[in-house]
């Protein structure tokens, strides 16, 4: 029994190791979110961190302001939920589909 426990503890650590790779890597890449037919463009790390928002000059208009902010929004929240997929995607890889309907976002804020 007690080497099965052990046999148990050497795959769970080979496991922690390779999301920790997963995760560097991940932190690497990135997703492209674009709204209002490409006036905004939010680009997410795969840690979630907004690393680049654009925005078109055309969409600037003092006298809607609410517009170009819901637009912001939108982008930077497209962007984080592409990359939220992206990581369950990598991470699911990893762990052989194990429990994939768990949210393993939670595992690194």
């Amino acid at each position: 029994m007690s080497k099965q426990l052990g046999d148990l503890m050497k795959q769970a650590q080979k496991m922690q190791e390779r999301m920790g790779e997963i995760q560097n890597e991940l932190s690497a890449k990135t997703c492209e979110a674009s709204v209002g037919g490409g006036m905004v463009v939010a680009t997410v790390s795969g840690s979630q961190v907004v690393t680049s928002l654009k925005i078109d000059p055309a969409v600037v208009d003092s006298d809607d302001v609410e517009m170009l902010q819901d637009l912001v929004v939108a982008a930077v929240n497209e962007g984080i939920k592409k990359s939220k997929e992206m990581m369950s995607e990598e991470m699911g890889k990893a762990t052989g589909g194990f429990n994939p309907g768990m949210d393993l976002s939670s595992i690194f804020k």
